[in-house]
């Protein structure tokens, strides 16, 4: 849809600038889930372990709230509103109390690998979601169906407890939110195209909410990966 545009220098640096507005905050949102899951790991872990065997109903709240809260910031970004900026950094916040939980059943040394593994796979992927040419909506249509179908398999898996079907659904998870990692970022050039360099911190805001959960995802995915070998 944007294969033709040709960015004069001006507009070069706008989108520059709309770019690393997003990644700011997509790096703030990060960088708050993994303080507050450091807090909890090693200064708080008693309490970790009192909720984990005694009080389990405030993580599965946690989580209750954690989608509430999408929602919340997505619709206050979308109408551009002051509050979407606290709402997005309440989730990442709340989410690395949550993420607690889990990145607690691992050694040290997966969390680690699985962290950086992240890391460079969505590095590879945003640079290729910004450069390509290829119009990637028609496979993002594909991953949210995917997702869907990997959204009912884990359900589905809870019952079941096949390590097997874990195992694969991780796999597929991997390839889901990279590919949506690449779309994702070239929505963004796509949305400076639409709005002619018009973007409102709503749009920042949004854009760096759908990488945050694609980075989370992929680095959960990743590390259920790498802990099977452990």
């Amino acid at each position: 849809m944007q294969d033709n545009v040709i960015y004069t220098q001006r507009d070069q640096a706008g989108l520059n600038r709309f770019y690393s507005k997003i990644y700011g905050l997509v790096g703030m949102g990060i960088g708050l889930s993994a303080f507050v899951s450091l807090l909890m790991l090693y200064v708080f872990p008693q309490n970790l372990i009192a909720i984990s065997s005694g009080s389990s109903w405030i993580y599965y709240g946690a989580v209750i709230l954690e989608l509430a809260l999408v929602v919340m910031a997505s619709s206050a970004a979308a109408k551009n509103t002051p509050a979407a900026l606290p709402l997005f950094l309440t989730y990442s916040a709340l989410n690395g109390f949550t993420l607690s939980f889990i990145i607690a059943q691992y050694t040290q040394g997966t969390v680690l690998q699985a962290f950086l593994s992240s890391a460079l796979l969505f590095l590879v992927m945003a640079v290729l979601g910004a450069v390509t040419k290829k119009d990637l909506s028609g496979m993002r249509k594909a991953m949210m169906a995917a997702l869907i179908g990997i959204i009912i398999a884990s359900v589905v898996n809870t019952f079941m407890g096949s390590g097997m079907i874990s195992y694969v659904v991780s796999v597929i998870s991997v390839l889901i939110f990279s590919g949506l990692i690449a779309y994702d970022n070239q929505q963004i050039k796509n949305v400076y195209d639409q709005t002619g360099g018009r973007v409102g911190d709503g749009w920042a805001i949004s854009m760096a909410l759908s990488l945050y959960l694609d980075f989370i995802n992929l680095f959960i995915s990743l590390l259920r990966i790498f802990a099977r070998n452990d």
